[in-house]
């Protein structure tokens, strides 16, 4: 398979006006983000804006943590926000990722999608590996934990 696609949808019981900030902000991601405590020695650098589009984050870490940059390229209040996620180690990729803000009854529905396409080294890495169930679970954990912050945030 070239091409992949993981997506995760929870209904988080608040308002998107309350969750948009914490994924249209980098900063903020420390607080929920599966991928935060994997490495504690990792390194971070913010750039460009402070949120929303033009907003950068730049990790280096260990080899599980890898390397990258995230920048929001499409921010639309309490609705979207688009990134352009690069890795560079221990793989180069783009996958271009989204977050989508839905009000459903009970709160907001908040789809995680990322997309890419397995080039060399990848394309062999993907015959043995299923980028859903290699994720998929990062993207459970940190919706669960987007909630959690939301819910600690309003208490």
């Amino acid at each position: 398979m070239s091409t992949f696609e993981v997506s995760r949808s929870a209904v988080i019981p608040a308002p998107a006006e309350d969750i948009f900030p914490l994924v249209n902000n980098f900063h903020e991601w420390t607080a929920w983000s599966p991928w935060e405590t994997i490495d504690p020695g990792m390194s971070r650098r913010y750039f460009g804006s402070g949120s929303g589009a033009g907003a950068g984050y730049e990790w280096s870490g260990n080899r599980k943590a890898g390397s990258g940059t995230m920048e929001i390229e499409e921010s639309v209040p309490s609705s979207l926000v688009r990134i352009r996620l690069q890795f560079t180690k221990p793989f180069k990729a783009l996958n271009p990722t989204t977050f989508s803000f839905t009000p459903v009854p009970g709160g907001t529905d908040v789809t995680w999608r990322m997309t890419g396409e397995n080039k060399g080294i990848g394309k062999v890495f993907a015959l043995f590996m299923n980028m859903d169930k290699m994720v998929g679970g990062d993207f459970e954990r940190g919706l669960a934990a987007l909630a959690s912050t939301v819910a600690a945030r309003k208490s």
